[in-house]
């Protein structure tokens, strides 16, 4: 296939791009590598793409129209998998402008595009964080109609528009609801490698809450394997969670796992919960089994040691970086 992925620097984006161009499809990228967190990150996670003779890059941010227009105009993708996004929940309380323009908008411009390119097949990026209020484990026919953040509202908003354009023009769309996702080359700015970096430099940790709210925690790589999954099989207009689908992990029990894997103990900063944070996210991927033939793979154990020994691998430029 010929796929193009937008957010391909970021996190999921990078690894989603690697294992379609090592399954032999091509992908054309595009991302603004805008500064929300160290560019660095963005141009490592870029650079091993660019080795591959499949990739192609563009720097195009998904809210200029007539700059994708361009991209759509000399392709003929079969695909589109709709990375791009501002994240974080706190973030948003401030800034929610953007959120609503690059995860909306962009979303829009995207969808606008395939109609008139005549691209039929659209996966979208949405989050756990848009279940608040519902009952655990969250399954994608609850209702979430509550969004207590800026972030979530605006990936609702982007899943409405995506189901218009299904209903509309018959585009075939999958959104990936994903679930506290971590690993090697992760965001800075969440909390798995921001915990680990604090423990090893014996910083304290910044932690919102008492410690027993849970997280699904997911590893990247089960993560691209199944929004992959979800580019290769035609599907009208589907909800699908990916999390790991286990009993949620605490964040207590998140750190304990840290201090044993680095040796060394952590000093937590306890401050007060939250008001846009959830205290549990858990996903039922029963959907996600019986319509991609996808479960996670790697247990936490496992990922968070791939994780660590990754930052270790690495410390000598990532010392350099705000966390």
């Amino acid at each position: 296939m010929r796929v193009l992925i937008t957010g391909v620097a970021g996190f999921i984006g990078s690894y989603t791009a690697m294992q379609l161009l090592e399954q032999g499809h091509e992908v054309t990228g595009v991302d603004n590598l805008n500064n929300y967190y160290d560019i660095r990150i963005k141009k490592f996670r870029l650079d091993s793409l660019l080795r591959h003779e499949r990739f192609t890059f563009y720097p195009i941010d998904v809210e200029n129209h007539i700059s994708l227009k361009s991209v759509f105009a000399i392709s003929e993708f079969e695909a589109v998998i709709n990375l791009a996004a501002r994240a974080g929940v706190r973030y948003s309380l401030k800034n929610p402008f953007i959120y609503a323009s690059t995860n909306y908008m962009g979303s829009l411009n995207l969808l606008d595009l395939m109609q008139q390119y005549k691209v039929k097949r659209y996966v979208m990026a949405s989050t756990s964080s848009i279940y608040a209020g519902c009952e655990v484990p969250y399954r994608e026919d609850a209702p979430v109609n509550a969004p207590i953040s800026p972030y979530a509202a605006t990936k609702k908003a982007a899943e409405l528009i995506a189901y218009t354009y299904a209903n509309q023009f018959e585009l075939e769309v999958a959104i990936v609801r994903y679930f506290t996702v971590y690993g090697p080359a992760g965001r800075p700015d969440m909390s798995v490698l921001r915990f680990i970096r604090w423990i090893d430099q014996g910083m304290p940790i910044q932690l919102f809450g008492d410690g027993s709210q849970a997280r699904d925690f997911t590893y990247i790589g089960d993560i691209a394997r199944g929004t992959v999954q979800s580019v290769l099989k035609p599907l009208s207009y589907e909800i699908i969670n990916l999390g790991a689908g286990n009993q949620p992990v605490s964040m207590l029990t998140l750190i304990e796992h840290l201090e044993e894997m680095l040796g060394k103990k952590a000093v937590i900063d306890f401050l007060p919960f939250h008001s846009a944070d959830i205290d549990t996210t858990w996903a039922s991927i029963d959907k996600a089994r019986e319509l991609l033939d996808w479960t996670p793979e790697v247990s936490l154990e496992e990922g968070l040691r791939h994780t660590v020994n990754w930052y270790l691998d690495n410390k000598y430029w990532l010392d350099l970086i705000s966390f």
